[in-house]
């Protein structure tokens, strides 16, 4: 991967890890966020041991690219169910604008991953 692409599966792994962090350490704000959108509390801790293999596996990636684009693809499938999950209960954008950029993000990353195909 080049130097940008290193960097971006960096930033995005530390956000991915600060997210499952938030669930796992069940802060109030995310706690409701989540129950609010139908996620019961026993699938939470699931949530982020998702997010956090996911970040492991993008810097991993950045030696095998083929786990990269693999681990960023996760991720983006991840956040679009976090979009699906906000608009299945009618929130308004601000609420869901954040995973929508993240999948955003993760989706080009995964564009950007040099796979070999």
């Amino acid at each position: 991967m080049n130097t940008m692409t290193t960097i971006m599966a960096v930033v995005l792994a530390a956000i991915a890890l600060v997210s499952a962090v938030g669930k796992l350490k069940k802060m109030p704000q995310v706690m409701e966020s989540m129950t609010h959108v139908g996620v019961k509390p026993n699938q939470i801790p699931l949530l982020a041991y998702l997010e956090i293999l996911g970040a492991l596996g993008l810097l991993i990636g950045i030696a095998y690219p083929l786990l990269a684009f693999v681990s960023a693809s996760a991720l983006m499938l991840y956040f679009v169910g976090a979009v699906i999950a906000h608009l299945r209960v009618k929130d308004k954008f601000k609420d869901f604008a954040p995973a929508l950029f993240l999948a955003v993000l993760f989706a080009y990353l995964a564009y950007l991953v040099p796979t070999g195909f």
